[in-house]
């Protein structure tokens, strides 16, 4: 995603609005005419105290940890992954200069996180799903030059439906002819899941995963696993899928070598053949 993609997004109303209730206490500290209305007693001196300082600072350490926890890599998956934690700062902040602010504060909070969800998309996508086992095999194998991304997921598992939205974006921004996007349900299919060794179980880490197939095998995968059978942590964002199996050179390497089809060849016999009569 690029820096002007972040920017414009930034004037969506969640993230807008997300970005106000997170510097709320401080915009009302630092601005004179706030700092009137909602701290009489306190103006002209509007510094943060000490204590506040203190529970910003704690507040800076948790979302620095979390973040990259999380895996963010651009600068909205850092402010998605930190509003929850610089909401709950303010919550305290506010509760702490005056309990009736706090109260207030608390009904925006629940009032905007339930009637201001954060944007998905909704656009087209290039996704083949699978109805069975046998038909991704079957797929997968008709044309070995085609490259797959597959997901392998559970219609029931939160991450799951979060991580749909995203790579429905992917398979509209990469879909090719021989770069396709397809998703099974392992839920539904089971078998699918027994063959490429994923637990479907309701306390699995390995839901959604991510399978690259190149040639009909499989080169990569995400959640990977270690030697030790181990499933090493992954944070499905849009980035970290494209970082981690380097779609954009795959694209491009794609693109610059489609598959011939059948009338192209046809055609340029023909062209061949005008050429020589002449």
């Amino acid at each position: 995603m690029s820096l002007k993609t972040d920017l414009l997004l930034l004037f969506k109303p969640y993230y807008f609005v997300n970005i106000l209730l997170s510097l709320s206490y401080i915009l009302a500290k630092k601005i004179p005419m706030s700092c009137w209305l909602v701290f009489p007693t306190s103006y002209p001196q509007c510094d943060l105290d000490s204590r506040e300082s203190e529970i910003l600072f704690f507040l800076l350490i948790v979302v620095m940890i979390r973040t990259k926890k999380a895996g963010s890599v651009t600068m909205i998956n850092y402010l998605t992954s930190s509003f929850i934690y610089n909401k709950i700062a303010n919550l305290i902040l506010w509760y702490y200069a005056d309990v009736r602010m706090g109260i207030i504060y608390t009904v925006l909070f629940v009032l905007l996180g339930m009637t201001l969800p954060e944007p998905t998309y909704s656009g087209p996508d290039k996704v083949t799903y699978f109805r069975t086992e046998a038909g991704l095999e079957e797929e997968l194998s008709r044309d070995k030059r085609v490259v797959w991304l597959v997901t392998f997921y559970a219609a029931w598992n939160p991450a799951c439906v979060n991580f749909a939205p995203i790579f429905a974006q992917l398979s509209a921004e990469y879909g090719l002819d021989n770069l396709k996007f397809g998703k099974i349900d392992i839920g539904r299919y089971p078998d699918a899941a027994t063959k490429y060794r994923i637990n479907d179980s309701s306390l699995s880490r390995q839901l959604p995963t991510v399978i690259l197939f190149k040639e009909g095998k499989e080169i990569a995968r995400r959640p990977a696993i270690d030697g030790r059978g181990k499933v090493m942590k992954f944070f499905f964002s849009s980035d970290n899928v494209k970082a981690s199996f380097d779609l954009n050179n795959m694209y491009i390497e794609c693109k610059n070598n489609p598959i011939k089809k059948k009338h192209d060849k046809s055609e340029k016999a023909i062209e061949n053949g005008h050429e020589k009569a002449e």
